[in-house]
């Protein structure tokens, strides 16, 4: 790709689901909110890690992989310190890497749960 390429949102979405098989993401889970007017992203990637140490390592390496091959870096990340739940915003496209417990706890696939949703293979 080149420097200044510029990727669209799906584009990124495969490259954030890519990063996350790299480094074992559970239950990974693609909404689609790309037909619905006036949200506030294209799409959420959702999944979990079995500790903190691997969310974080889930982060690490969604927003490594996203900058090498889409030359995109994060506008906003947050929760990076607990690693409880870890929110990486790259504007159309919003990562959330939880710990089990707390994923279900928030329940995003159940809140979201009349948009078009992905469950992604294990790799």
């Amino acid at each position: 790709m080149a420097e200044n390429s510029v990727i669209s949102s799906r584009q990124l979405v495969d490259i954030v689901v890519s990063a996350l098989q790299d480094k074992k993401g559970l239950d990974i889970l693609i909404i689609d909110f790309s037909n619905i007017p006036n949200t506030v992203a294209k799409y959420f990637v959702i999944c979990h890690g079995s500790s903190n140490v691997h969310a974080g390592s889930l982060a690490d390496g969604v927003i490594d992989k996203a900058r090498v091959q889409g030359h995109s870096k994060p506008w906003n990340k947050e929760g990076m310190e607990n690693a409880e739940w870890i929110l990486l915003d790259y504007a159309d496209v919003v990562v959330h890497i939880f710990q089990e417990n707390t994923r279900k706890f928030y329940n995003l696939e159940g809140l979201w749960g009349d948009m078009q949703t992905t469950a992604v293979e294990s790799s």
